[in-house]
């Protein structure tokens, strides 16, 4: 059976430049002067080298009138798929626990 193809991730870059950056005329040097960061950092983030972090996800949720965590939960999903991808031949190698609930462990 052939392997699936499948396209890569959406990075949290690529959400902001095609959802909002683009969409709303605004440039990664205004984003940057908005929110107090080096312009390196939006476009490393566009560019998918640099990850964003909890600084980042604050002042660009702040920004764009989002729930705090907004672009974290982004960057976890991409994050998670990589993973994924890299690990599946692991992953299904790893067989669950059945010996017991947590509860059931002594303490100390």
């Amino acid at each position: 059976m052939a392997k699936r193809q499948t396209l890569p991730p959406v990075t949290p870059g690529e959400l902001l430049m095609e959802e909002f950056l683009a969409p709303l005329g605004i440039t990664k040097y205004r984003l940057a002067k908005e929110i107090w960061v080096p312009a390196t950092r939006i476009g490393e983030i566009i560019a998918g080298k640099r990850a964003i972090t909890a600084d980042t996800d604050l002042r660009l949720c702040r920004f764009f009138g989002l729930s705090d965590g907004y672009w974290l939960r982004a960057q976890v999903a991409h994050d998670t798929e990589v993973a994924h991808a890299k690990l599946d031949a692991e992953l299904e190698k790893i067989r669950p626990w059945s010996g017991g609930g947590l509860a059931a462990r002594p303490s100390g």
